[in-house]
């Protein structure tokens, strides 16, 4: 019996797959766990249409994804951080400072998770921070760190 994959079966296949098995495996296990179900013409052009229109959406995203990037790449955020009288700071830029700046200087939401250093900030200047908007692609956004009086 041909059934389609409504969800991950360990040992058989993943969500989406079309699958040729047995007619006790499939009425007495996946059907009633309501993990697949049979693959007749509906039900295959119904995942047919799922499946375009899941990759529609996902090229939508990636293009928002890729305008937020190249959005990214020019600016230059500013940040307060305490300092003490020889000039050292007390603690580090976050990246929930970062996020916070983005959204109060340029309006842009970026959730903190998705900020990267590779070294902490802890002194005045500038630094680089990486957001990592989608998958494969991400943008160096510079971090100027000013003295909080």
């Amino acid at each position: 019996m041909k059934v389609i994959l409504l969800a991950d079966v360990k040992g058989s296949g993943k969500k989406g797959d079309i699958l040729n098995v047995s007619d006790g495996y499939a009425r007495n296990f996946l059907f009633p766990r309501k993990l697949a179900v049979e693959a007749n013409a509906s039900n295959i052009s119904n995942q047919e249409k799922h499946l375009s229109a899941q990759k529609h959406r996902q090229a939508l995203e990636e293009e928002a994804a890729r305008q937020l990037a190249a959005r990214l790449k020019n600016l230059g955020v500013k940040v307060s951080l305490r300092v003490g009288k020889d000039g050292k700071a007390y603690g580090a830029v976050s990246n929930t400072q970062i996020a916070d700046a983005l959204k109060e200087q340029y309006g842009v939401e970026v959730d903190r998770k998705k900020i990267v250093m590779k070294e902490p900030i802890r002194e005045v200047g500038e630094g680089t921070a990486q957001v990592k908007v989608y998958a494969g692609i991400s943008a160096d956004i510079k971090v100027i760190v000013e003295a909080e009086a």
